[in-house]
């Protein structure tokens, strides 16, 4: 997990390290740097690059196989250009797709992958966008966000809530490879009391349907 600058998207919520989509992601000189580059659909393949590329900033952690490079203020694909072996795609699994509700104005389609740590690799927050990288068990951050010791904003949460029903990361990657993927759009509407109430599609495989049915 991470926390963002004050000035960063999020700022000062526990989030998974992660970001926008740039435009080089799907630039084909990346075929250079990735064993697996044409094993990939052309519209999956950016949203990947852009996965490592991110973790890789905001962290220095690589995935993908090579060993890592000093960021220095480089691109990743540059660095990558004398790193062996290539990197590989397939190193991550995809978990979850969400989508910010139809009546927010600010909207985000975000693509959450699942992947093991590297060996040896340790988490460095970049201390411009990124301030704090730290470990900790989902259901450790879950319990932080209800105590109201740490703010974890509502996907993270649910997504932490679902990682939560597997004992390691493997058997989370593994859980996530079989699972059917529901692309997920909170809906929008009021209780009783006319407060706002969140839910997600129960066939989305959450262990719950709301934030407040967490325990």
């Amino acid at each position: 997990m991470v926390s963002r600058a004050a000035r960063g998207a999020f700022a000062s919520a526990l989030v998974f390290p992660g970001g926008a989509i740039d435009p080089e992601d799907s630039e084909p000189g990346w075929r250079e740097v990735i064993e697996d580059f044409d094993d990939v659909a052309d519209e999956e393949r950016p949203l990947r690059v852009g996965a490592i590329r991110e973790l890789w900033e905001e962290t220095g952690i690589l995935l993908g196989g090579a060993q890592a490079p000093a960021r220095n203020g480089r691109p990743l694909r540059s660095a990558l250009e004398s790193a062996t072996p290539r990197i590989r795609l397939d190193s991550l699994t995809r978990f979850a797709r969400w989508i910010t509700p139809a009546t927010e104005p600010r909207r985000f389609d975000t693509h959450f992958y699942l992947a093991l740590a590297p060996a040896g690799q340790v988490a460095v927050p970049d201390g411009s966008e990124t301030l704090v990288a730290e470990w900790m068990a989902p259901t450790r951050a879950v319990e932080l966000a209800q105590s109201g010791e740490r703010p974890i904003i509502f996907p993270t949460m649910m997504n932490l809530a679902l990682l939560a029903e597997s004992a390691s990361g493997s058997e989370a990657v593994a859980a996530a490879r079989v699972r059917p993927h529901v692309t997920v759009q909170p809906e929008v509407s009021t209780d009783e009391d006319g407060r706002p109430r969140i839910s997600i599609p129960r066939e989305a495989g959450y262990p719950v349907a709301r934030p407040g049915d967490l325990r």
